[in-house]
Parts: C-alpha cells; structure tokens; sequence
C-alpha cells in the first residue's frame, strides 16, 4: 500500500480470499486504529483517496471494507457517496426495494435459492461499473455473495469448448426474458414490467425498453417478453490487461421458463456446454462470511457474482454506480 494510505487503511485477510493472477481478492481494508473505525472517519478516509481506491477496485476486482462501525442505510449511502461515482437505476428482473437515496435491498427473492452468477444488467446497453454491497444483518448460515474473475470462466471455456465459444462469439447472442403483469415476491425474478420499467403506462414501458435497444412483444395475461439482441458472448474492457470477460448470461437465461439464451440466427447453445460452464463458475469462485457492517466493492466489468441460500435473516443493501 501506497504510504499515503497507509494513516487511512490497513491490509488485512479474510477467510477464503483466493490469489488470481498475482492479485488478492479481495483486497480486505481495515481501519488503521480502532479510533478511526467510524463513518465519519471512513467517509473522510475515501474521499481523500479516491484515484487510490478505484485503482484497487480495478487491480483487485474485490475490495472488502471490515470493521468500519457502519449500521444501516443512512450510513451505506454516505460511503457510496464519498466515492464520487454517479449513480445508475437498477433495471432488471430481480424484486427489490428502494431504502434510502441511492440504496436498494438487493434481490428480495426467496433465501433459499441460488442465484446464479451475472454482471450487473450485462443485457443493457449501460450497466454499471460498480456494484457495492453493504451487511446490515448478517445470516446465521449460508447467504454469502460468491464472486468469479470472468477472464477465468472465458479461459477455462476456451481450453474445453473452443469451436463452440468461437462459434458463439462469432454469432452473437440472443436472449428472451418475460417480465410478469405484476410483482411476484416469490421468485427471483418476479419483477413486474410496471416496476422494472417505472412505469404502469403500457405504451411508455414499450418506449423505454426500446430505447434500451430490446424489442418488445405483450403476451395474453399481460406479461411483456422482451428480445435482446445483438449481444456478445465475451468482451475486453479497458484498463484490466486485456483479459476477456465472460461477459454474457448463458447460464442463467438458457432453457429456463421465462427465459432464454440462444445464438442469434437460433441456433441452440448446446446444453452440457452450458452445463459445464456452470460448473466452471462455481469452481473459480470466491467466496467469504459476511460480518455486520461488511462494505463490499465489485468491479462489475471484472467479475460475475450470485448470492447462495441462507437461513434467515439475511440483509444486504446494495448501489450501483457508473
């Protein structure tokens, strides 16, 4: 760590930090002094060095803030802040709700699922390039966010599928996804179109998710299916050593009831391709215990995250930034 940060931050480690390609993630930061563990202190701590902390985002692709004494979303919101970064609405299927400026619970759906890994609205045209989580309340078991370096999965599908990524990435890619009349708690993806899109006027949600570059078609019990096309299966992002992201959401949309992933002339992604590439993502994650007050920074260019069962209760609010 640069000497100038070292009166604001201390390295530390956390349980299942991995070492990918020479860098740590995540990268755990830690209060220099216990008299220093306060938000006022870490506020002032990130906005005197923001070029040095993006730096790390980028390099480290994780940074865990622990054992700062934040609480709630009052507090998240002025950490998010503090790292001067515009803030990006969230769009998509996962159910969630608005806490406090720019703080949102992160996917409502039910804990004892798995939610499988994704970039942050990877389907739009703009998507954020941070995603940053805050523990309010931590679970008893299980619930931890599991991340994946995204060159990793590209690397590791090239060795075992390479005429069929080639063959992928030469097509493109073409998705389907039903938004449902109405909000469906009880799903993952149950976000109705009125609150995905802001709005319950039919004519202005189909303007919007045009002008996101998806067509449109209304089905018969008022649901809206959305096709999203052209999109890549990899992509290179400035900045990050020209790695190959596996930038694309294959695995979470193919074959599934109210999605699905194809190449765009519909030629279907073979499924133990597909399958085996799920394999591939949980092998290359990462993963740790959340801690109450746990400050987690992603750089959603980099890697893929999901979210594994848990017991209740479980609270992790979330921002997303430009």
């Amino acid at each position: 760590m640069e000497s100038s940060t070292g009166k604001d931050f201390k390295i530390g480690e956390c349980q299942g930090q991995k070492v990918v390609d020479g860098e740590v993630m995540p990268l755990v930061l830690l209060p220099p002094e216990p008299a220093k563990a306060d938000t006022e202190s870490l506020v002032a701590a990130l906005k005197k060095n923001r070029e040095w902390f993006d730096q790390m985002i980028i390099k480290n692709s994780a940074v865990l803030l622990r054992g700062f004494d934040g609480k709630n979303a009052e507090d998240f919101n002025e950490i998010v802040e503090a790292c001067g970064w515009d803030d990006i609405r969230y769009i998509g299927p996962a159910p969630r709700t608005h806490i406090y400026k720019r703080v949102w619970t992160a996917n409502e759906g039910p804990l004892s699922e798995f939610i499988y890994y994704h970039h942050e609205m990877v389907l739009f045209k703009e998507n954020p390039k941070k995603v940053i989580l805050f523990c309010e309340v931590p679970p008893p078991e299980g619930g931890e966010t599991p991340f994946v370096p995204s060159f990793r999965v590209t690397e590791r599908m090239l060795e075992e599928f390479p005429e069929e990524v080639e063959e992928m990435e030469k097509k493109g890619l073409m998705y389907t996804f039903t938004a449902p009349s109405a909000n469906n708690t009880s799903s993952m993806r149950g976000r109705g179109w009125q609150d995905a899109f802001g709005t319950p006027d039919p004519a202005e949600a189909e303007r919007r998710v045009k002008a996101m570059g998806m067509d449109v078609e209304w089905l018969p019990d008022g649901g809206l299916k959305t096709i999203i096309r052209p999109r890549s299966l990899t992509r290179v992002f400035e900045g990050r050593k020209g790695r190959r992201m596996w930038y694309n959401t294959v695995v979470g949309m193919h074959g599934k009831e109210i999605s699905s992933a194809t190449m765009i002339d519909g030629t279907e992604i073979p499924d133990h391709v597909v399958k085996r590439c799920g394999e591939i993502l949980d092998e290359e994650s990462i993963q740790f215990k959340w801690e109450k007050g746990d400050v987690l920074f992603f750089d959603n260019m980099a890697l893929l995250h999901g979210r594994r069962p848990s017991l209740p209760p479980r609270k992790v609010l979330v921002a997303t930034c430009k």
